[in-house]
């Protein structure tokens, strides 16, 4: 009779899991088919990491298959190289049109992380950026964020207006966002951040992965001990101690660490309003 019980509650909970993810992702669908129709020159920032990598998976469902927008990575030059590597052969596989944004200038007069953290990620992470905004007149930007990931990102709507050519972020000062009403309406030379993953868990990103069964980077399994929980450029991005080396491991740790998931990324420490000060100015 127990083991009876278990098992009925095991298939409620895996229902229950599945009618919560199809929510997820019907909403996050939804917004990724308004943004598509409501700005021109839409592009979708692709880091390589868990997040962006779902977010791309849920634009081709979108657009059943298909996938009419083009990536956008900013290269530091700084990045583990295992993450150039699933770029190059994620995007050739899935025949993908990827644009590479670096500040070439700030590297050929020695920008790196020992000048500072923020000095860093502002010239190599930030300028990029906007510099590839300005040179392809980019109207709407999709990101992979999460509100639950860090600080300043849980103040963001799922459409955010940064003015300036994308430099400034009124975060004081944000227009409402009622039910699923988005801010589309506003006048086309206000660049748009938009956010269609904005509302999921770092839990569900991975209940999702194991879900779709999608392609992640290896770093993220762990190997001699250590794994990524997060990741970045690598002399500001620190593994984490695990022996998951599975999905179901990975799930089943989050669920019962208590350690941030950024925990491991240096501009985060760098400042208690760091990642507030770079978003402010347009970081991603």
């Amino acid at each position: 009779m127990v083991i009876c019980m278990s098992k009925e509650l095991l298939n409620r909970h895996e229902n229950d899991l599945v009618q919560h993810l199809a929510e997820l992702e019907h909403k996050s669908i939804l917004i990724i088919r308004e943004a598509f129709k409501q700005t021109r020159n839409l592009y979708v920032l692709w880091s390589m990491g868990k997040d962006s990598t779902v977010l791309v998976h849920l634009i081709r469902k979108a657009f059943l298959g298909n996938f009419p927008i083009s990536l956008v990575h900013i290269d530091t030059s700084f990045k583990i190289p295992e993450m150039i590597t699933f770029r190059d052969e994620y995007v050739k596989k899935h025949n993908l049109n990827l644009i590479i944004g670096k500040n070439q200038d700030a590297l050929n007069n020695g920008m790196n992380h020992t000048l500072g953290k923020l000095n860093c990620c502002g010239a190599l992470k930030t300028q990029a950026l906007l510099d590839i905004i300005l040179s392809y007149n980019i109207h709407g930007l999709m990101l992979g964020i999460r509100r639950d990931e860090e600080g300043s990102r849980g103040k963001e709507r799922v459409v955010s207006p940064r003015f300036n050519s994308g430099k400034d972020w009124q975060y004081k000062d944000q227009l409402a966002e009622i039910a699923d009403y988005y801010n589309f309406h506003l006048p086309e030379d206000i660049h748009l951040r938009i956010h269609p993953i904005l509302h999921w868990t770092e839990l569900d990103i991975w209940e999702y992965i194991k879900q779709e069964n999608l392609e992640i980077l290896p770093l993220y399994y762990a190997k001699n001990g250590i794994r990524y929980r997060s990741l970045g450029c690598y002399p500001c991005t620190n593994s984490i101690v695990s022996q998951a080396t599975t999905l179901d491991e990975i799930i089943l740790e989050l669920k019962n660490t208590k350690e941030s998931e950024r925990a491991g990324r240096a501009q985060d420490q760098a400042d208690n309003h760091a990642m507030q000060l770079l978003r402010k100015i347009g970081y991603m």
